[in-house]
């Protein structure tokens, strides 16, 4: 295990690290690299591929241990199926081989869909930063992105959480119930993280 050298360093250092432990994961960064090259406005790639890529690292684990897939969220406000459908075929024929393993949303339609399986009454994400902010914990809350190369972080809460180990929640849209479970689930392969309750 090595030591939890962004903690508690202020955001510029803790981007330089992140952006150091980020370019371990190979799939993660020919992903941004495609992505940056395919034409696709306000997007990142963010939750547990990026902080499951940092636990790993600081675990010891191979780098893409436990990350099932990597989630890809852009803003697009042509709310039809048709359009994402034809953006998620789009990127995955661009993405090749690391295709089966990306999850691409238009979080500007999530709540049409998720309303209706989960019988809720979500309200329309105003931005995709306003998405990611949403996610569940600080942890999940973080997205990547190229700009010209360079490593661009939307991390509305910090990263001292990521860097620190720490599951604290973001009590937006997820319940306790939902929270638990998933913090449950995340310290059982990550032992080093540390759980904020309810």
């Amino acid at each position: 295990m090595k030591k939890l050298d962004g903690y508690h360093k202020c955001l510029s250092e803790q981007v330089f690290i992140l952006e150091k432990i980020l370019n371990e994961n190979k799939d993660l960064i020919s992903i941004l690299m495609v992505l940056e090259k395919s034409g696709l406005d306000y997007w990142y790639v963010g939750a547990g591929a990026i902080n499951q890529t940092v636990f790993n690292y600081y675990h010891g684990n191979e780098i893409n241990y436990g990350i099932k897939d990597y989630d890809i969220v852009y803003y697009d406000s042509d709310l039809s199926y048709e359009k994402e459908d034809f953006v998620i075929k789009k990127l995955c024929g661009e993405l090749g081989d690391l295709a089966c393993i990306v999850d691409i949303k238009n979080e500007a339609r999530v709540h049409l869909w998720y309303n209706r399986k989960y019988h809720t009454t979500r309200e329309p994400y105003s931005s995709v930063e306003d998405a990611i902010s949403s996610w569940g914990a600080t942890i999940t809350c973080v997205g990547v992105r190229l700009v010209n190369g360079k490593l661009k972080v939307y991390a509305p809460y910090g990263l001292d959480d990521i860097f620190g180990m720490i599951i604290r929640p973001v009590k937006r849209e997820f319940s306790k119930e939902m929270y638990d479970e998933r913090a449950k689930r995340w310290m059982r392969k990550w032992p080093m993280l540390k759980k904020i309750e309810w």
